[in-house]
C-alpha cells in the first residue's frame, strides 16, 4: 500500500495562486494512478484532476480546466497541483488520492481511489 501526505495548503487571495504537493511512501509511487480531490464546507466530496501512472493521460473537472495542472514526479515520488486563477469558490480541503489499477472512464469516480491522504486546507479571499 501506499501512505499520502498533502502540503501546500494556505490562504491566497483571489486571482493568486498556489502549489499543493502530495509526498508519497510505501509501495513505489509510479505504479499508481493518481488524483486531487476537493471539498467545500457543507458539499460532497468532487473530483478535481487526475493523472495516470506515467503521467500520459491526465482529466480536469470542468471548473478548473485551464487555470489548474496536474503533475508528478516519479522521481521523488510526489504529485503536484498547480492552482493559478484561484477564485473564493476554489475555498476547500483538497485531498490526494491513489489507484492501482484504473482505467479512464473511472478516473473521476473518488469510488476508484483505494488511497488518501489527510487533506490540505485552500482558502481563497476576495
Amino acid at each position: 500500500q501506499v501512505q499520502l501526505v498533502e502540503s501546500g495548503g494556505g490562504l491566497v487571495k483571489a486571482g493568486g495562486s498556489r502549489r499543493l504537493s502530495c509526498a508519497a511512501s510505501g509501495r513505489a509511487f509510479r505504479d499508481y494512478s493518481m488524483a486531487w480531490f476537493r471539498q467545500a464546507p457543507g458539499k460532497e466530496r468532487e473530483f478535481v484532476a487526475a493523472i495516470k501512472r506515467n503521467g500520459g493521460t491526465t482529466t480536469y473537472a470542468d471548473s478548473v480546466k485551464g487555470r489548474f495542472t496536474i503533475s508528478r514526479d516519479n522521481a521523488v515520488n510526489t504529485l503536484y497541483l498547480q492552482m493559478n486563477s484561484l477564485k473564493p469558490e476554489d475555498t476547500a480541503v483538497y485531498y490526494c488520492a491513489a489507484s492501482s489499477g484504473i482505467i479512464t472512464s473511472t478516473m473521476t469516480r473518488g469510488g476508484s481511489y483505494a488511497y488518501w491522504g489527510q487533506g490540505t486546507q485552500v482558502t481563497v479571499s476576495s
